[in-house]
């Protein structure tokens, strides 16, 4: 399926318009989250050491595991909520992805694990980082963190250069040229725009309606999406970078869903909490 770069950006125009929408739409009986128990998020962080498989332990450290969620985070007694209008449709897709998880990525993800050596998939994971420095360069800019936004520069050049087209990830020998994350949703948090309602994608995961309009204008500044005029191939290579990572981080997941009372609430409050922490950064 071959696009040219206008009806790309037609494509970017139709999707923001229905997250707004969807994200907008208030039905009938729709309510807002109540407040939660401290008491419940820190029962739900209580996971027994010996519960949590090795490998999750072995990857926790990981260079560009900015998504990971930390299980002090969790038991922070400041929850900042958002607010879930749709909450019956997010606990479907919720279930949803769950069930795609275990069914289809975890299984072809650790199927591809055990075929390329873990060195491979690391420079594989880097090569992506590395590719998408405009992303984070211009956020930073639109931030006004210029001496970020100089990091950025500087990590990009070095492993560039020296890391092969980003294959190495040589700039990690220095303290203040560390991976690092910055996306448009970051940006519009700056400014001073809400984070709306929050919404589970179907495969994509949990978004707010702040972050996921920035995630899909982000996508102006991906070199990934304009490289292929072919919309498949874009999708395939964007399946197959979600397949490397999570072939790097299996049992994460099933460690948080097991240390979790109800693992929907879970999820979007770690969503929360993580998204918070990006942003004070």
């Amino acid at each position: 399926m071959s696009v040219d770069p206008a009806r790309k950006a037609l494509y970017l125009v139709a999707v923001t318009a229905f997250v707004v929408v969807f994200c907008g739409y208030t039905p009938a009986g729709a309510f807002n989250n109540e407040p939660l128990d401290n008491t419940l998020l820190l029962a739900q962080a209580e996971t027994p050491q010996g519960e949590v498989p090795d490998q999750a332990e072995q990857d926790e450290d990981d260079e560009y595991d900015d998504d990971e969620y930390d299980d002090d985070e969790y038991a922070d007694d400041d929850v900042d909520l958002i607010s879930d209008p749709l909450i019956q449709g997010n606990t479907d897709f919720y279930n949803f992805n769950d069930t795609m998880y275990f069914w289809l990525l975890k299984p072809v993800s650790r199927g591809y694990g055990f075929i390329i050596p873990e060195e491979l998939r690391v420079a594989v994971r880097n090569v992506f980082y590395n590719i998408r420095f405009p992303v984070r360069f211009i956020n930073c800019l639109l931030q006004g963190k210029g001496k970020k936004a100089q990091y950025e520069f500087g990590q990009f050049f070095i492993n560039t250069t020296v890391g092969f087209l980003g294959i190495a990830n040589v700039a990690s020998n220095y303290p203040h040229l560390q991976p690092s994350k910055e996306d448009l949703g970051q940006t519009f948090a700056v400014w001073g725009i809400g984070q709306g309602a929050y919404l589970m994608v179907p495969f994509f995961g949990p978004y707010s309606l702040r972050h996921g309009i920035g995630a899909v204008a982000d996508t102006v500044f991906d070199p990934i999406f304009w490289l292929f005029d072919d919309l498949y191939v874009s999708l395939a290579i964007r399946a197959g970078e979600t397949v490397n990572d999570t072939s790097m981080r299996i049992g994460e997941y099933e460690a948080l869903k097991e240390a979790a009372i109800d693992p929907y609430v879970m999820i979007r409050n770690a969503y929360v909490q993580n998204r918070n922490k990006l942003i004070a950064e």
